[in-house]
């Protein structure tokens, strides 16, 4: 059985929105009165799909959303519904998959910068601890530019126990870590893999680490000693896409 948040969420963002309504996931839209053209042709989409279209002043959305920005556009949709993990690997049987475990980060903002990158990369899904971690939120699907919608999130119980049981599966398991005994771009990542990212500030907590087959570091060469862990979530991700696809499929900047 799928794991859902009961409640609805109200969204905002004109690339949040969208991607919700093209994936059915939206209730009810609310659009700013005198909206410009990317406004109405929200509107179009929703009408043609039967939702109904409100409208809204910026204060009324700033109650349902208080720390979005709404962009005009704000909407009701489904509970969201986190993955199971088994369902994905076994749509993903006959592959290399690769996934990304976050390890009790709290910014909703850095979730959700993880999942877009892990569905611009390809990745198989995105695993949050229930306890001990942020949640997706309306915050968090606004920073995932619409990712959330097509990303698969699962939530999982004890660490230890999913990385044992993915390990039986024959996946490998790499830390993001600054003392790491190699550079994240010379090792292995081909293969079944899963990319643990540790905590703001923290890192991985002690007991993650040892569950970790090997720990990579990022290269600082300036004088901050680290980078946010989207960044460094998005560079180890590219790099088990790059080692899957080749050199000359490597990604093209965008924004």
């Amino acid at each position: 059985m799928r794991d859902n948040i009961e409640e609805s969420m109200y969204i905002g963002g004109r690339n949040s929105v969208r991607e919700a309504l093209a994936t059915d996931q939206v209730k009810e839209i609310f659009l700013r009165k005198g909206g410009d053209r990317q406004l109405l042709k929200l509107k179009e989409a929703a009408e043609e799909k039967g939702i109904p279209v409100s409208i809204a002043d910026t204060r009324q959305m700033e109650k349902y959303i208080p720390h979005l920005v709404s962009q005009g556009v704000m909407a009701l949709i489904k509970p969201y519904q986190y993955q199971v993990l088994d369902e994905i690997l076994l749509a993903s049987k006959g592959k290399d998959p690769f996934l990304i475990l976050l390890d009790g980060i709290q910014d909703v903002r850095n979730l959700g910068a993880v999942i877009r990158t892990a569905e611009c990369s390809g990745a198989a899904a995105v695993l949050i601890p229930r306890n001990r971690n942020c949640q997706v939120t309306p915050a968090a699907v606004k920073a995932s530019a619409g990712a959330s919608s097509y990303m698969p999130v699962c939530r999982i119980g004890n660490i230890r126990q999913t990385l044992e049981d993915l390990k039986k599966k024959g996946f490998w398991v790499v830390g993001a870590d600054m003392d790491g005994s190699g550079l994240y771009y010379e090792a292995n990542m081909k293969g079944p893999l899963v990319i643990v990212i540790g905590a703001e500030g923290k890192g991985m907590s002690p007991l993650t680490k040892k569950m970790c087959d090997f720990c990579v570091r990022i290269p600082m060469m300036g004088q901050i000693s680290s980078l946010n862990l989207s960044v460094a979530a998005a560079l180890l991700l590219y790099e088990a896409r790059k080692q899957r696809a080749g050199e000359n499929d490597a990604p093209s900047l965008s924004d």
